[in-house]
């Protein structure tokens, strides 16, 4: 990790997903995790006033970028429950098989170098009838919007941390065998077609 991604990038993501487009998507789907949650890719802890006191008894949040867990302590800070950090990527995660209620992954599969890996640790770490709450920006419907995804994306991933503006992320469900029970999408406002592409919902682990 050279010293851009250490010291700049952090700062730099927290300011681009802390908008207040990225906020009323977390709040669509953060709230509704319960109990033990796991969160890969908490990052400077953007989620965290997003979730429900009074539901959950436990954050443990994964993220390799241990100066973007330094961002985040003010906002631990202010949650009622406890929150772990694990300095790990989220393709293996230091649990037990079933030990978590629910998980939460905002804005980070597009980062993952192996997003299906991810996935299906957290179907291995979700007890079964689980939920995975997620948001993310993804490959657009539209084909002109697709077109230029995919030609900016290897610029985009050098200058974002390994961000992909054109993962298919319902594909990544499937082919990590996680059934996605509710799935919304729309390009945000006020933001770039070929970055604004958002789909959120819940995914059931069995």
């Amino acid at each position: 990790m050279n010293f851009y991604e250490r010291r700049v990038l952090p700062h730099v993501i927290n300011c681009a997903c802390g908008t207040k487009a990225f906020h009323k998507q977390r709040e669509k789907v953060v709230p509704c995790a319960h109990g033990r949650v796991v969160e890969i890719g908490i990052g400077t802890g953007l989620n965290l006033p997003h979730y429900d006191g009074d539901r959950v008894t436990e954050v443990i949040g994964i993220d390799p970028s241990e100066r973007s867990w330094e961002l985040a302590q003010e906002r631990v800070a202010q949650v009622c429950f406890p929150v772990e950090y694990r300095a790990l990527s989220g393709d293996k995660l230091p649990l037990e098989d079933d030990s978590m209620d629910s998980a939460v992954i905002t804005y980070s599969l597009c980062t993952i170098p192996d997003p299906v890996a991810a996935l299906v640790e957290l179907k291995r770490v979700v007890k079964p009838g689980g939920e995975i709450w997620f948001s993310e920006h993804a490959l657009a419907p539209d084909a002109d919007v697709q077109k230029w995804q995919n030609r900016i994306n290897p610029l985009w991933m050098r200058i974002a941390g390994g961000c992909h503006i054109n993962r298919n992320i319902p594909n990544l469900f499937e082919a990590a065998g996680i059934a996605i029970a509710d799935l919304k999408s729309m390009y945000l406002p006020k933001s770039p077609r070929i970055a604004g592409f958002n789909v959120w919902g819940k995914a059931l682990v069995d």
